[in-house]
């Protein structure tokens, strides 16, 4: 019912479609993890949350103590994106226009992935093989600033 209620409120006010956010979701998660990949985390600040970006912020720091660099790579098209929830969180009980609404979204995706130490080395993966992975993303959206977009706000441990 809450997510019911949740979608029905993002359509409502955002004109929401589901086609429209599973491009913007996939476009967002080619564009994260590739970002991460390449140890770029100040280009993340538009895509996700303040919180976020500190733990990605630390994730890239302890990967760094044991990798040089990574590949990474998304096999196109995905084999399956769905949404698993819709939650509308409220900062005021009593104006229910000043919310976020949250969605959480599975991808099954095929990927290569590879590490390599300060010599160039593979130390993990092999970019030739492809991997299925599934990842759960919470993506977020204000429903009370204008222009605002979706941003990562977690990934959840399937």
């Amino acid at each position: 019912m809450k997510t019911a209620y949740a979608i029905a409120t993002l359509r409502k006010k955002k004109g929401y479609s589901k086609k429209l956010f599973y491009q913007n979701a996939v476009t967002l998660y080619k564009e994260i993890n590739t970002v991460l990949a390449n140890g770029d985390i100040t280009s993340l600040r538009k895509t996700v949350t303040e919180k976020m970006y500190s733990a990605l912020k630390n994730e890239l720091k302890r990967r760094e103590s044991m990798w040089n660099r990574v590949h990474w790579e998304l096999v196109e098209p995905l084999v399956r994106i769905r949404t698993l929830r819709a939650r509308m969180i409220a900062l005021d009980k009593n104006d229910l226009d000043k919310a976020f609404i949250q969605l959480t979204v599975e991808f099954l995706a095929k990927q290569r992935f590879e590490a390599y130490d300060s010599k160039g080395s593979v130390v993990a993966g092999d970019k030739n093989k492809e991997v299925l992975v599934r990842d759960v993303w919470v993506f977020e959206r204000s429903l009370f600033h204008p222009g605002a977009d979706w941003r990562l706000c977690a990934r959840l441990s399937p």
